[in-house]
């Protein structure tokens, strides 16, 4: 996901997640940390920087502290396979087990509520066969939900294609919903179309006059380290990053939420974030004793989300980013490279906390399906020294020098996912790797200020809820 090839929404609708080379070293070449906030994990090694917790997700804290919220009412939950508890229960059938609750709908963002579509893929509207309940897509023809979705349930459902089989009406399907809540694992990446559903379902709950409750997660790339460029708004604002925020923010989902409901939703949402306990803003995800469960398809584990605020603009060029492969954004190449010479060549740089290995593989799907590619698979050796951004500009530095008449940028789309188009340019214009990212240190030192009033941990755990 850019896990997003458009910028519409697709969606599924599926039942409520029952489950769902040499070493480089030396110092930064080009690669400069952005402004952060202090916190555990600075710096020095690659594994786990705190002792792992016990972190209790937004859905746990819900149940035990914050029924309030919901008892008595008509409940529509946004999510997908990663919404569930430190035990692998789903949000969805969590909800369905507490007295005085009624899960009304299920709204499905791109990939669906099973996750098995891949990106682009549409799933049209339909009612779960194990819940009985309505699912309806929130990537597709509609990126935010219509009035009709949260106030008018049965209208809208007859709205749709219901001459399939299984796809029948009940009343008590399509009563009004009294409160929606988004429960979606995060990647800490402008560029994921979840965080853009959240805003647009946001938006309309606003504009419905309901209450809107995000349950928060874990970044899982910490909510410490932040880089890259703020997003050129609104000339560059899509449903792959819609708003002036950095590449990789340091939020966690909920911090999001606030942040977007206070500075850039018209309508302001009724909006409660019910945090997490145990959580660090210096943690990464294994650091806080929760299953990861994939968000997307092609974001199967934590060092996918690692590399991938640099390796999702890969993308944006006529080189593979990985998808169709057991490893995607991690590998990288395509039929006319020389992945040995790649290596060697990226290797040479000694970039902070990353190697470079000669990798070929052959995708099942996406650019080059069916066609051997060499390339090269990137090991982080100390994730917190790796800016993932700068690394893949020298990366595309690189392809550019080796092969001036094979690599290619797909322009419009890299500068789309990156915010701006001066990114780009400077690249083509021979600027150096260090002078770029030096040219964001205004900008994330600016949203380093703004986030403040929208945190909800420090570096130790979380501070009072604030709501």
């Amino acid at each position: 996901m850019t896990e997003h090839r458009r910028f519409a929404l697709v969606a599924v609708l599926a039942t409520a997640l029952a489950v769902s080379g040499p070493a480089c070293r030396g110092s930064q070449s080009g690669s400069a940390p952005a402004p952060t906030a202090s916190g555990p994990g600075a710096g020095a090694t690659g594994g786990p920087s705190a002792a792992p917790g016990r972190v209790k997700p937004g859905i746990e804290v819900l149940i035990e502290k914050r029924l309030d919220l919901i008892r008595g009412k008509r409940v529509g939950l946004i999510t997908n396979p990663s919404g569930v508890d430190s035990k692998l229960r789903s949000t969805a059938d969590l909800l369905r087990s507490i007295p005085g609750v009624t899960l009304a709908a299920i709204y499905a963002p791109e990939h669906g509520v099973r996750g098995n579509a891949q990106a682009g893929e549409y799933v049209p509207f339909y009612v779960d066969e194990k819940l009985r309940i309505p699912v309806f897509s929130l990537y597709g023809p509609s990126m935010k939900p219509p009035a009709g979705m949260l106030r008018n349930i049965d209208e809208y459902m007859r709205s749709f294609d219901t001459t399939h089989a299984d796809k029948g009406v009940t009343p008590s399907m399509t009563k009004d919903i009294d409160v929606l809540i988004y429960d979606i694992q995060d990647i800490g990446t402008r560029i994921y179309t979840y965080e853009a559903t959240m805003a647009y379902a946001m938006q309309a709950a606003a504009e419905a006059r309901i209450d809107y409750v995000v349950l928060d997660r874990p970044n899982p790339i910490t909510g410490r380290l932040m880089e890259g460029p703020i997003l050129e708004y609104p000339a560059f604002s899509s449903f792959v990053g819609l708003y002036p925020i950095p590449l990789r923010f340091g939020l966690t989902i909920g911090e999001l939420a606030r942040l977007y409901n206070d500075k850039f939703l018209e309508k302001k949402a009724k909006l409660t974030v019910v945090p997490m306990e145990g959580y660090a803003r210096g943690m990464w995800f294994d650091e806080t004793g929760l299953p990861w469960v994939i968000p997307s398809p092609n974001m199967p584990t934590l060092e996918t989300a690692t590399v991938y605020p640099g390796q999702v603009f890969i993308e944006g060029t006529n080189v593979s980013e990985g998808r169709g492969t057991t490893r995607p954004f991690e590998t990288f190449g395509a039929p006319w490279i020389d992945g040995y010479e790649l290596a060697r060549a990226l290797n040479a740089l000694e970039l902070p906390g990353v190697t470079f290995r000669e990798q070929g593989f052959t995708p099942l799907f996406s650019k080059f399906k069916d066609q051997l590619c060499g390339g090269c698979q990137i090991h982080v050796t100390d994730r917190n020294a790796y800016r993932p951004l700068a690394a893949t500009l020298h990366v595309i530095k690189i392809l550019r020098s080796m092969y001036p008449a094979k690599f290619a940028f797909h322009e419009a789309y890299f500068d789309k996912i990156m915010g701006t188009a001066s990114v780009r340019k400077a690249i083509e214009s021979g600027k150096s790797v260090e002078d770029i990212v030096a040219g964001w240190a205004d900008g994330l030192a600016r949203f380093e200020s703004l986030r403040q009033a929208y945190l909800l941990y420090g570096p130790g755990g979380s501070k009072a809820p604030t709501g």
